[in-house]
């Protein structure tokens, strides 16, 4: 571990927040413990911090614990040379400031006694009890003798399980992790790199997702200094050479504070400076930034109805940018934020940003989940507040990490999955239309809605109604939308090989990727088209071959044991001119001569295998499926009189899409399933038949165009 060595100018300290005294607390430390039955003074501003939280609480626990911890590391030290005692002193000073209840501050003084020297996690259990004895657990790491390079991961994957029992575990780790990063200057400059880039990857966004963002913002700042110098420097001097402008937002400030008191509204009107990855964003933003764009406004009232009352006299009194209004009371962000945001105008014409909120808001905006203390204790209020805000296990974040976790016993998947998941900083909700709903990162398409909602299940999807639309699969969602899921009922269904490239969580991606690596074949032909009624999709299974009436030659000689698959991208029937390429697994992969997929075969090199059409065996009938591309006139109930078509000449809709209407045309897809190829002329002339369509072909060849 480290010293005290903060880069210059971190905005921890222009922020004005306190700071332990190592040096001091090292001399209380090596003093002892005191007199028998007192508070030692190295925990006594932690002790005084705490009782500011929670004036009822009881301190002897603490000193119990804090006796433990420095008679466990008695004798230990930080690289930079202090008694390591001060290292679990901060970690607990940084989370009673931000009001963590006492059980979090017991674990967090005994967080490495289990790691670092010879407690047993029995003795914590039998001093403190189980709840402390399960947080301590949570964040100890996994020795690096038994797991090697490995051990980090899965020491990560170790404590978001522990997360999901109990989300005080993650707590601890990144007062932890700030504590750490704040002293980090000691270390050798490669390892201050990994280790800031392992926080910028997966600390910060858990920080962010977890709402605690006095960590978050101080850790970004800390991660920025050593992965960016450059750009911090000159972020810090714009920082030191606009101060003044920070006085615009203190003149605006006082007119709303007369404004307020006007309007008889109690609020405390505060200048909220922006750290130094804010300032960094705005300017990378923005082509010019003002002085004003250093900080915003905060302010604070007792009650929800308050801020909206606020908004109110701002917008009557000044000049409000419309644009910049946002309302997370209303809709809360998936981390339990909530805030009106707004900007009105300066006296000198710039836009200043103001942030509405309650005192209870914004102590969870600072705070988050830490802001809860124990979310699972019963609530002396029950019906005080919206259990569905202030449960911090409900997120479906949380639940997504777990889930897929357990599918990746491998590391290094797991340690990259984890990143790419975190990366999605934005979480979305999707309305079910059976009146459930689905929580997916910002970005989610219908495939990875399809995983989340079925699971392994989500194999068999096959199309998607968005906000009562056909949709392909590959769409994007966005929050609010109402989402139908199309399932198949054909046991043997299984995802296409480019649903990897629409499947934006982890969860999917592992799932397909799982699937298509017990089903070889499909990796060249998957039985389920992504998008229906995209142009030309790659092949995909139809059946299995005894199914399909087509014969395999090579030299002139037939090849029966061959697995023949009908391509999904032309949906070849009889008596349709044919050709075939092998694929992998030993199959062989049948399209229609015209198909640009087998130009672009033939052109890389692949060589054609001899097929042909032939009777099936025994005499049998066998299903077809093709698919037809419909254009017609854009009217009402187009889709129902053309699906009535359809059924009328006994074929089943296998998949349906349809495009947007464009000057007035619109075209519809479909992949059918026929029990006779034979009957296929005469289903696309009663398709022409319905009013409005004036051409139906077949997939993958030229469409007529209409002529007015």
């Amino acid at each position: 571990m480290s010293t005290d060595a903060t880069p210059e100018g971190v905005p921890g300290r222009w922020r004005g927040r306190a700071r332990l005294d190592l040096r001091r607390l090292g001399r209380a430390a090596l003093g002892g413990s005191g007199p028998r039955g007192r508070m030692p003074d190295a925990i006594d501003h932690v002790a005084k911090v705490h009782r500011a939280h929670h004036p009822g609480a009881d301190l002897d626990i603490l000193r119990r614990a804090y006796l433990l911890a420095e008679s466990s590391h008695r004798g230990q030290t930080r690289k930079s040379g202090e008694p390591y005692i001060t290292h679990p002193l901060a970690v607990t000073l940084i989370l009673a400031e931000l009001g963590a209840e006492t059980t979090t501050l017991t674990a967090s003084l005994l967080h490495d006694t289990v790691e670092d020297t010879e407690v047993t996690l029995d003795q914590v259990r039998g001093q403190f009890g189980e709840e402390v004895r399960f947080l301590v657990d949570g964040v100890t790491k996994l020795e690096k003798v038994d797991y090697g390079a490995a051990a980090e991961p899965e020491t990560f994957r170790k404590m978001l399980v522990a997360t999901g029992n109990d989300v005080r575990v993650m707590s601890i780790k990144l007062a932890d992790r700030l504590h750490n990063m704040r002293t980090l200057g000691v270390m050798r400059p490669d390892k201050q790199v990994r280790i800031a880039k392992v926080t910028r990857d997966v600390l910060i966004p858990l920080a962010e997702r977890l709402g605690v963002q006095a960590l978050k913002t101080e850790l970004e700042d800390l991660v920025f200094a050593i992965l960016h110098p450059e750009e911090y420097a000159r972020t810090r001097e714009f920082v030191r050479g606009h101060a003044d402008g920070l006085a615009t937002l203190e003149a605006t400030a006082v007119r709303v504070r007369a404004v307020l008191r006007e309007a008889d509204i109690a609020a405390d009107v505060l200048v909220k400076q922006r750290h130094f990855v804010s300032v960094h964003r705005v300017r990378l933003k923005r082509a010019e930034v003002t002085g004003s764009d250093l900080g915003r406004l905060l302010v604070l009232v007792a009650e929800d109805a308050d801020c909206y009352g606020v908004l109110g006299e701002l917008h009557t009194c000044f000049t409000p940018f419309i644009s910049e209004f946002k309302d997370f009371i209303a809709t809360p962000k998936f981390n339990l934020y909530q805030s009106l945001h707004t900007a009105v105008a300066c006296p000198g014409g710039e836009a200043a940003q103001v942030l509405i909120r309650t005192h209870q808001m914004h102590r969870v905006a600072e705070a988050g989940v830490v802001a809860l203390g124990n979310p699972y204790a019963a609530p002396e209020t029950p019906d005080a507040t919206d259990g569905e805000r202030v449960d911090p296990t409900r997120p479906g974040w949380l639940s997504r990490l777990l889930q897929w976790q357990q599918a990746t016993p491998d590391p290094d998947t797991f340690w990259t999955s984890l990143r790419d998941e975190l990366a999605l900083d934005r979480e979305i909700t999707v309305f079910r239309a059976d009146g459930g709903t689905i929580g997916l990162p910002a970005g989610s398409s219908c495939v990875d809605a399809a995983y989340a909602q079925h699971g392994d299940g989500g194999h068999s999807c096959i199309g998607a109604r968005v906000n009562g639309r056909l949709v392909t699969l590959s769409t994007v969602l966005r929050d609010g939308d109402t989402l139908q899921l199309l399932m198949s009922r054909d046991s043997a269904s299984g995802p296409s090989p480019d649903w990897l490239e629409h499947a934006r969580t982890p969860a999917a991606r592992i799932a397909i990727e799982r699937w298509l690596a017990t089903h070889p074949a499909a990796e060249a032909a998957p039985p389920v088209p992504l998008a229906p009624g995209r142009p030309c999709p790659p092949p995909r299974a139809t059946a299995p071959a005894a199914r399909w009436p087509v014969a395999v030659t090579a030299d002139g000689a037939d090849l029966a044991a061959a697995s023949v698959r009908l391509a999904g991208c032309c949906t070849p029937v009889p008596p349709d001119e044919v050709t075939g390429f092998a694929v992998r697994g030993g199959a062989v992969t049948v399209h229609r001569a015209q198909c640009p997929a087998v130009h672009r075969m033939v052109t890389s090199g692949r060589e054609p295998v001899g097929v042909r059409w032939s009777s099936p065996e025994g005499g049998g009938a066998c299903d077809y499926r093709v698919t037809l591309r419909a254009e017609s006139f854009s009217r009402p109930h187009l889709l129902a009189d053309l699906t009535e078509a359809i059924a009328a000449e006994g074929a089943a809709v296998i998949s349906a899409a349809v495009e947007p209407p464009h000057e007035q045309r619109v075209r519809h897809t479909y992949t059918l399933q026929l029990p006779d190829a034979d009957r296929l002329p005469e289903l696309m002339r009663a398709m022409r038949r319905v009013p409005g369509v004036y051409d139906v072909a077949r997939a993958g060849r030229p469409v007529a165009t209409a002529r007015l």
